[in-house]
């Protein structure tokens, strides 16, 4: 997937490069005064949603296309580029039509191919950097689809927002970050910008400060974020959307990493931990070849396969052994879970010989 630079002339390419503004434009008095306080930050991208696709009818859905005007607005009286979102051809089309410089595609339209394409369509024969948030659920799949049908329409300025997924357990965050899907995105597509939404996954402008913290560390682009002049008074999302200032001072903490530098010294770290990878592979193999050993066992026995006390047991007692040795419960529930899911399927199989 050949790529252009989404950056528009007169943005730093230096990290992060920053993309502002409310989760809602509700009044031209409101957008023009958060636009331009975010101006005064050094912001040069401009965010607000026109359309806003709400889970429950009857909320506040966006003042439609009279707030690109405001937009327009905002590009001539401050010089900051502005992108809002789009969820159907025609929001394309009126995009389009008022000069928004950027368009972003939302979780709930990329989850849908027909959606996609719809807005795929539109695009042809536009030139226009596109960011596309991932599909609501974690489907790696379905976010690279969304991307792979915008840059068939011919759209080479694509970047990736990554906002969470959604999950019907709400503890920390709104949405789950699960790191390790944008991850493998960047990995298959290394060209790609990725951006992180730290106010969707967060839900809570308490929790920005360190999501961006995190995106920098693992070598994201830039950042989108929701600003407000009066956050407490917003109509949509009131409480992950941050004031101009508080925006310009987690900026300013910020610690960027230098993605340039040579990794020759740690060679011998990374050999050491091929080393033990190996290990852990040939200890995993001896546990299976046990296992069907197991398995052997309960079909001579007429035993079933599965025995709950048991596995509660080893869940107990090694993720007390883990926590001890420094690591998190969590982490090894996981590691447990797999090695005795695999566990389970080699004893299947050895019942079915």
């Amino acid at each position: 997937m050949e790529l252009e630079s989404i950056l528009l002339p007169g943005i730093e390419s230096k990290r992060p490069f920053v993309i502002a503004g409310p989760c809602s434009a509700e009044t031209e008095e409101q957008v023009m005064q958060t636009a331009k306080e975010l101006a005064k930050k050094d912001v040069k991208i401009f965010r607000a949603g026109i359309w806003k696709p709400r889970t429950k009818p009857g909320g506040f859905e966006g003042v439609g296309t009279q707030g690109l005007a405001w937009l327009q607005n905002v590009k001539k009286e401050t010089g900051m580029y502005v992108t809002t979102e789009v969820a159907t051809h025609k929001h394309v089309f009126e995009a389009l039509k008022y000069g928004i410089d950027i368009l972003w595609i939302g979780a709930r339209t990329s989850v849908n191919p027909f959606a996609m394409q719809e807005i795929a369509d539109a695009l042809q024969g536009v030139d226009i950097p596109v960011l596309i948030k991932n599909p609501v659920n974690p489907d790696l799949d379905l976010w690279i689809g969304a991307i792979e049908r915008i840059y068939n329409a011919g759209i080479k300025k694509i970047a990736a927002i990554h906002r969470g997924f959604s999950s019907y357990d709400k503890k920390i965050y709104r949405n789950l970050p699960q790191w390790h899907i944008p991850i493998e995105l960047k990995r298959r597509i290394p060209n790609l910008p990725l951006i992180c939404d730290p106010s969707h996954i967060g839900g809570n402008r308490e929790l920005i400060a360190p999501l961006c913290q995190q995106a920098m560390d693992l070598s994201y682009d830039g950042l989108i974020i929701e600003s407000h002049c009066s956050p407490d008074k917003a109509w949509s999302d009131k409480e992950q959307q941050l004031t101009p200032d508080i925006l310009l001072y987690i900026l300013n903490l910020l610690v960027v990493r230098d993605t340039k530098q040579t990794t020759e010294n740690l060679t011998e770290l990374r050999h050491q931990i091929d080393e033990i990878d190996n290990q852990m592979l040939e200890v995993l193999a001896m546990r299976m070849r046990v296992s069907q050993e197991i398995g052997q066992y309960k079909k001579e026995h007429n035993m079933p396969v599965l025995q709950t006390v048991r596995y509660d047991e080893i869940l107990l007692k090694r993720i007390a052994m883990a926590q001890s040795m420094g690591m998190d419960a969590d982490f090894m529930k996981k590691i447990l879970e797999a090695i005795h899911e695999e566990s389970i399927r080699q004893q299947v199989e050895v019942l079915k010989k």
